[in-house]
Parts: C-alpha cells; structure tokens; sequence
C-alpha cells in the first residue's frame, strides 16, 4: 500500500493534465469556424471547452510523466496554447477564406456600399458576406467539422505529447502557408459568380454603347444583383463538397504541421 500514490498527488496530476489539455483545446474557441462565434456566450465555450478537455485528458495523458514543478507546468502551458492557437489557426483559414469570397462579391456586386454586422464573426459584412458566413457555418457543422477537429487534436497528442516541445520553424511555416492559402481559396470560392458578375459587366458596356439614351446604372444594379444571387445559389451544391475537402486538408496540414520534426 505504501507504495501507492495518494489520493491527493492523483487529483493533483490529473487537474494539471486538465489545465495543460484546456490550454490545447482554447485555441479552437479563438480562430476555428463555428466554436470562435461572438454569438456563442463566452461561459457556454469555456463550459464546451472544459467538456472536450475532459475527454482528450486521458488520451493525451497516456503514456505522459505530468510534471510538478511550478516553472514546468508554466513552460507547458505556454507551449500547449500555441501549438492550440497554431491548430485552429490552420483550420480558421477556411473560414476567412469565405469571408473573403463574400467581400470580393459584394464588392462586383455593389452591396459592400452597405454593411451590416455579421452575426457569426461579430464584424462588419455586407450581404454575400453574411450569406456565405452563415452557409459555410452550416456546411461545417453538418458534415462533421466538429468531430473532425476533435479527432484531429487527439491525433496531435500523438505526434506532438504533452512533454514535447515543437519545431518552431514547423509552427511558423505552417502558419506562414495556411495564410497564403486563404487568397487562392477565396478566389475558388467567389469564381463562379465573379466570372458571371464580369459578363455581365460586359454585356451592358455592349448595351451602353447600342443604346446611349439607356440609364445603364438603374438597369444594371438589378440585373447584377439577379445574376448574383442565382449564380451563387446554383454554385452553393459544388460549394459544400469542395469546402468539406478544405476542411479535411485544413485539418491534416494542422495535424501535421505540430508534429515533430
């Protein structure tokens, strides 16, 4: 019996393996789509955050010596919140790339001449911008975003274990790489009604030019807007797929990129 751990050391181990897992998991409830939300109440993520700790507590703790030294545990914690911070980053990505999208749209189309809040990020959107918001929210969740980032950090703690320190320069090029990525799936995203906003910019300059007494303004705004909105509710089928294999990649090059060297 004596050579037992007592009650209070396992309690003692086990809260700061929960401290140092929270640490992890708050970086997806500040860049990650859907869990960083303003609309989520700041108690009720701290109150989901706390859950998914709970769980991913005793994968992460497997195999794990916890330390007991105050300076340790610091050095940890301020390690596990950016490699949290690095993996959310990664997948938050997707998300400003939507709202990328939407800006560029709402630009060809004329709506970013009034913005309204958006109600997912809590910032100023124009209409496209809160469209493609709220349906990319809606395509994360129903095709499993949530799980598939939760699986993900338990994956982390196998590549990169709570006692591990990661490759700097891992973290720094995949965060330097996810945000360089966030142009080009923007314009994926907003191409197929850029491309028809811009033909139709075309075909009334023709107009224009055939009939000068025209008030090219006053037609073209709704034509645009008409052209707009049917092109992006047609594209919206082709658009859930490619952003679940967004997700996925997002979420294996964060898996990945914590990993050590």
């Amino acid at each position: 019996m004596n050579g037992l751990p007592s009650l209070p050391d396992v309690a003692g181990e086990q809260l700061v393996a929960f401290v140092l897992v929270l640490s992890r998991v708050a970086g997806v409830f500040v860049f990650a789509p859907v869990f960083s939300s303003r609309m989520i109440p700041g108690r009720v993520r701290l109150l989901v955050a706390s859950a998914f700790a709970i769980a991913l507590t005793p994968v992460a703790t497997t195999g794990q010596t916890i330390p007991d030294g105050a300076f340790e545990i610091a050095a940890l914690i301020v390690k596990e919140t950016m490699v949290g911070l690095a993996f959310a980053l990664v997948i938050g990505t997707v998300a400003a790339a939507v709202a990328g999208a939407g800006s560029l749209l709402d630009t060809l189309t004329g709506f970013s001449l009034g913005a309204l809040i958006d109600p997912i990020t809590n910032v100023q959107a124009s209409v496209f911008g809160q469209l493609y918001s709220i349906v990319a929210s809606m395509i994360f969740l129903l095709t499993g975003g949530d799980r598939l980032m939760i699986l993900g950090l338990a994956k982390s703690y196998e590549l990169l274990p709570l006692g591990t320190l990661p490759s700097a320069g891992r973290l720094v090029t995949l965060a330097t790489d996810s945000l360089s990525n966030i142009t080009v799936t923007a314009i994926e995203i907003a191409a197929p009604v850029a491309i028809a906003l811009v033909l139709t910019d075309v075909a009334l300059g023709v107009v224009s030019r055939a009939a000068p007494q025209l008030n090219v303004f006053f037609v073209g705004l709704p034509a645009k807007i008409l052209v707009a909105f049917t092109v992006a509710g047609a594209g919206f089928a082709f658009l859930a797929p490619h952003l679940e294999d967004q997700l996925a990649s997002s979420v294996v090059r964060a898996v990945q990129g914590i990993g050590r060297s």
